[in-house]
């Protein structure tokens, strides 16, 4: 019940999430999930998560306090990997301590996350994390990573994310994907974390919550609606059952040899199969309303 997106680009990197954890017929539980590691000047890092709350808050508290025996912690750091490290082992300590009793309970060990930030000295690394502690990285080819419910937000995405995007302009099209997944999913929900981080700033400069009142994101909200019918509108319906020289907007064509998969019913039935209707076309219906009128 959550939905996370984040975007390494050339200028920085843009975080967004929603915070509805629990979405029942008369309880809807709300939980920020995202969560900034921030020394100004030194290091900005943000952690979004996504499945089972304990375990989630569990690893975000090992992060913020746990020493390696190295004597690495996410503070003192130096380097993104190295950090991600030490979230993928605070998630593998978390698993150790509590997993075979979620087990027995019936509760998997479900815990997924979008880690980013930038540590003074190098660029910009975004990576996603696993239940296993195991981890990607975001590279040119894959510029975006998103969490929980990502099916509705991903085709504006790979459409319009690539890394040479302006921050502003990412940031848009994250707030488009969170609303493409807010209208078709319940389990997502208001209100929104978004986070805008400049290379290099090593600082949080540009944050906001946005809620049903945001003017901006309600713009967004109705302006695509309209944007989308009016697209829609625009583009031409098919032409079916085409004379072989029509050449615009053909579906199918006089020659086509296409038939459904019909099933034919059962002889005990007693009916006949008998032969095929001709198949109704567009083009047929439309010579009909031609010789009516």
């Amino acid at each position: 019940m959550t939905y996370c997106v984040a975007m390494r680009l050339d200028a920085g990197l843009v975080f967004l999430s929603d915070s509805r954890t629990n979405a029942g017929v008369d309880h809807i539980g709300t939980f920020r999930k995202m969560n900034v590691f921030e020394t100004p000047g030194d290091r900005m890092m943000v952690m979004m998560t996504a499945g089972n709350l304990s375990i989630s808050q569990s690893v975000r508290q090992i992060i913020a306090e746990h020493t390696t025996t190295a004597g690495r912690n996410i503070w003192n750091a130096s380097s993104m990997y190295e950090a991600a490290q030490i979230v993928g082992e605070a998630i593998r300590m978390v698993h150790d301590r509590d997993a075979e009793t979620l087990e027995q309970f019936g509760i998997d060990f479900n815990v997924s996350m979008i880690f980013g930030g930038q540590i003074k000295g190098e660029r910009c690394r975004l990576f996603q994390m696993y239940s296993a502690g195991n981890f990607i990285e975001s590279h040119d080819e894959n510029t975006y990573f998103q969490i929980g419910e990502s099916k509705y937000g991903k085709p504006i995405l790979d459409r319009i994310v690539m890394p040479e995007t302006p921050l502003d302009e990412a940031a848009k099209c994250a707030l488009i994907s969170m609303d493409s997944t807010l209208r078709s999913n319940i389990s997502v929900g208001l209100p929104l974390d978004m986070l805008i981080y400049e290379s290099d700033t090593l600082a949080v400069t540009r944050f906001v919550t946005i809620d049903e009142q945001n003017q901006y994101f309600q713009m967004i909200r109705n302006t695509w609606g309209k944007q989308l019918r009016a697209v829609f509108e625009s583009i031409d319906d098919p032409v079916w059952n085409a004379a072989p020289d029509h050449a615009i907007n053909v579906l199918s064509t006089v020659g086509q040899k296409s038939q459904p998969l019909r099933i034919k019913p059962p002889a005990q039935f007693g009916i006949p199969a008998g032969t095929p209707a001709p198949l109704q076309t567009l083009a047929q219906d439309e010579d009909a309303k031609d010789q009516h009128h």
